[in-house]
Parts: structure tokens; C-alpha cells; sequence
């Protein structure tokens, strides 16, 4: 059998991986700063949750490409919150931001033109980018001070195939909001250049200095895609609803292309639509608890890595995680492995783009006994690997 060469992936289990299996096979403990799924991190999920699944009207099918008015207008009250006025005709429904993102890059691509995507940066956009026939071009996030797009590395990128860029807001694992300056700046390469922004706002409700503002109100004179999703704003990621919102200019013809692209697929489900304002409505009780476990272990880490002014935990301004800069005297997966010994699970810095060297990322979402414990074994490898 002939398969396609989008598919040709190693799919070899990487030793990062083989190590970790192992060890929980072995029944060993393991301090996990990885962790992502809220929904396995101890918080409290209201009991009655799942009673908005059991809307009636969900038993007639009604086909709407861009998802059910009902739900369309609950996204909306959701970016009332944020200052943001939308109407429901600038909103389609997708079941995860990763279909978002791959309705988003067969509307605005050709197969081999570009996307740019800022680095450090989630991986996912690789494994999108290949099966959607689109190439991926890595744009610089640098770190002076606080983390900033590079604007001029930005520009260096661009090349006549270039079509969109991405950005994460705040990035992951970075933290990194968009400034009013970068936003100017990143503006001026879109009309430049004639690019769509693409921005991905799932931690916008997870910041550690005030809220962070949307782009769903859009740029002057940009086209402008933001996605989101219940994953992260409702803690919600095997709920399988998310969004796209289109704004600015070529709007209506966006549209117009994206109903074809979803009515295609019509993959959202009736349920899950019905129950999306109950669940957007409760979201405060389950943000107020990841934000509070989050700062604690943000203060936790601090905390520990005070003895070690050779490890810097650089700044971040949102979302879940925090990036280490440590003495770069092995490779990072050299490192990982050898804290798994130990009994800790942490990302190396390349996973996110980062060099091979110098760099880990830990989540801050796990519970915070389990976060102390990991650190102190952490702090304790470092302090005798300077």
C-alpha cells in the first residue's frame, strides 16, 4: 500500500519518551511539571455539569455551517466580557483550535505557500502545517528584559509565499502578551506584505497582571482570525468546542469561504453547542482555581530556585507554564533524562524551539505538593550540575 508522503512521520518512540514509559510501567513515582490537562490537576469541577448535555433540542439535527445562533451568541458574551462588541455572523464554531487552525490555513494557503509562527512556540503547528500542505517558517521571540517579537527577524522571514502569521496569546510556554508597540509593528508587516494575522488567544483569561486584551476587535486595516476555545477558558479541552472570529477588512468574503470550508465538514456536535453558554457563564469558578494554583506555584518556584542565581526563571505575564534558563553544561535531554532518574517529568527547552542546551519548560498547573516536590528535586540536580 501507497501512503502519503504528509504521513511519513518517524513514528519511533523517542528515548524521552521510552525512559518515561518505563518508569511508570516500574510503578516508580514521578513529580510531574508537565501536566496540561486541568481535568487531571485535582481541581473542582461543578457536580452538575453535565446536566447541560441534556438539552432537548439537541435531538434534531439542524445543520448550521457556522455552528447554532444559540452558541455563536454565547461566544459573544463571552468578548462582551473582554470589551469587545461582536456580531454572530463573524463567528464559526470548530470542535478544537487545531481544526480552527487548519479551516484558517486552507482559506488563506495554497499547497507549499507559508505561515509564519513565533518561536518558542508550541509544536503542534508542525503536524498541521505538513497535513495541510503549508510550510512552516519560524519567526523570533527574543528575550531582553521580558520576551518581545523580533520585528526586523519578523520581516527577514517573510518571503512571496508567506500568507499569515501566528501568534499565541500569550505565547506557550513563553507567557509573552502582545504589546500595543508589537501589535503596530506586526500591522505594519500585514498591510506591507498583504498577510492575515492569526491569533491563537486560548490562555487570554490566564494573565498575571490585569486582563489581556483581545484582538477579536482587530486591526486597522489587517484581516485578523483569532481562535479560542472551552479547553483552556473552561478548563474543558474533552468538550470539543472552540472558534474562530474574523475581523477586519475582506471579512464578508472570509466568511463566505469559511461557511463552505465548515458546511463541508459540519463537524460540531448539538449538544455540546447547546450546553456552550452554561459552561462559558461557569467558567469564572474553574479560572479562579487554576489562577490561584498557578501563582502558588509560580511563588513556590521562585521560592526554591533563590538559592540557585545560576538558574534564571525568566518573566511571564500568562497562561501556564514557566520557561528555566540553566547553565548549559550537558544537552537538554540529556538533563531531562537525568531528572526522571530522580523522579521528575520537565519539558526540554527544544521541544518549544528553544536551543538544545540551556533551557527547561515546567507546567505550573499541577497540584502544589506534588509542584513542591518536583522543584526541591529539581533545584537539588541543578545545585550539583552548575
Amino acid at each position: 500500500m501507497l501512503f502519503s508522503r504528509r504521513t511519513n512521520w518517524n513514528m519511533e518512540e523517542n528515548e524521552l519518551a521510552r525512559a518515561h514509559r518505563r518508569r511508570v510501567a516500574a510503578g516508580l513515582p514521578i513529580a510531574d511539571l508537565t501536566a496540561s490537562n486541568p481535568t487531571r490537576c485535582g481541581f473542582a469541577y461543578d457536580p452538575g455539569l453535565l446536566v447541560a448535555l441534556s438539552d432537548a433540542r439537541a435531538l434534531d439535527y439542524d445543520p448550521q455551517p457556522r455552528g447554532l445562533l444559540s452558541a455563536r451568541e454565547a461566544v459573544c458574551a463571552y468578548y462582551a466580557g473582554h470589551g469587545v462588541a461582536l456580531s454572530p455572523e463573524h463567528i464559526f464554531l470548530t470542535t478544537s483550535t487545531s481544526e480552527a487552525y487548519s479551516f484558517l490555513f486552507r482559506l488563506l494557503c495554497d499547497p507549499g505557500n507559508e505561515i509564519l509562527a513565533a518561536q518558542p512556540g508550541y509544536p503542534l503547528f508542525d503536524f498541521l502545517a505538513v497535513l495541510d500542505d503549508v510550510k512552516l517558517r519560524a519567526a523570533p521571540l527574543v528575550y531582553d528584559h521580558g520576551w518581545q517579537i523580533d520585528a526586523e527577524g519578523f520581516r527577514r522571514a517573510i518571503t512571496p509565499e508567506t500568507r499569515a502569521i501566528v501568534l499565541v496569546h500569550p505565547n506557550n510556554p513563553t507567557g509573552h502578551f502582545i504589546k500595543p508597540w508589537e501589535a503596530e509593528e506586526l500591522a505594519r508587516l500585514c498591510r506591507e506584505f498583504d498577510l492575515a494575522l492569526i491569533v491563537d488567544e486560548v490562555f487570554l483569561d490566564y494573565s498575571f497582571g490585569g486582563a489581556g486584551k483581545s484582538f477579536a476587535a482587530g486591526l486597522d486595516g489587517v484581516p485578523v482570525f483569532v481562535v479560542s476555545g472551552l479547553s483552556k477558558i473552561a478548563g474543558l479541552p474533552q468538550m470539543k468546542a472552540a472558534w474562530i472570529v474574523a475581523a477586519g477588512p475582506e471579512a464578508c468574503t472570509a466568511l463566505e469561504r469559511l461557511e463552505v470550508i465548515a458546511d463541508t465538514f459540519l463537524s460540531m456536535n448539538a449538544p455540546v453547542q447547546y450546553a456552550l453558554l452554561a459552561w462559558l457563564e461557569g467558567r469564572e469558578a474553574i479560572q479562579k482555581q487554576i489562577r490561584a494554583r498557578v501563582r502558588a506555584n509560580l511563588d513556590e518556584l521562585d521560592r526554591q530556585l533563590a538559592q540557585l542565581p545560576e538558574v534564571s526563571r525568566l518573566e511571564v505575564e500568562g497562561g501556564w507554564y514557566a520557561v528555566l534558563r540553566i547553565p548549559a553544561v550537558a544537552p537538554d535531554e540529556q538533563t531531562v533524562l537525568a531528572l526522571l532518574e530522580r523522579g521528575v517529568w520537565v519539558h526540554p527547552g527544544y521541544f518549544f524551539g528553544m536551543a538544545e542546551s540551556g533551557w527547561l519548560v515546567v507546567s505550573l498547573l499541577a497540584a502544589e505538593a506534588e509542584f513542591s516536590a518536583g522543584v526541591a528535586l529539581l533545584a537539588a540536580f541543578l545545585n550539583t550540575h552548575r
